[in-house]
């Protein structure tokens, strides 16, 4: 029976502009950095509050990444969305869409990361 989920992995082109945007943009922490047995370059990182792993892959064998439109995305909570956006368009990432509030109070965005693929950002709402 599976227990918990360990890791969410992402096959990307550029590995280092991918895992700058990661941790320079989103703020999250690279834990390791290996090679696989097949040849794949793997690089994890880890939300500050979170358990659960992102495992960025280049693997060239594979041929090109092609993220199609609305295909997956990551959803990261927020402390303050208006911040997380002034802070990531200092970087040169625009939020792509958003912010909207939601029927629950929480306030939602979008930021697209390198290769397409496409970042939630939720801030919950105040009790």
């Amino acid at each position: 029976m599976i227990t918990k989920l360990l890791h969410t992995r992402y096959r990307v082109e550029d590995l280092e502009k991918t895992v700058r945007f990661y941790c320079d943009v989103l703020g999250l922490k690279e834990v390791s950095r290996s090679t696989s047995g097949r040849g794949s370059q793997l690089v994890f990182l880890k939300a500050p509050q979170s358990d659960e792993l992102i495992e960025l892959c280049k693997y060239e064998a594979s041929g090109p990444v092609q993220v199609g439109n609305d295909l997956t995305h990551l959803a990261f909570e927020v402390d303050d969305l208006n911040a997380f956006a002034t802070h990531a368009a200092k970087l040169g990432h625009q939020l792509s869409d958003g912010p909207h509030k939601t029927s629950s109070g929480s306030v939602i965005a979008f930021i697209d990361a390198p290769e397409g693929y496409e970042i939630e950002l939720i801030q919950k709402a105040k009790k």
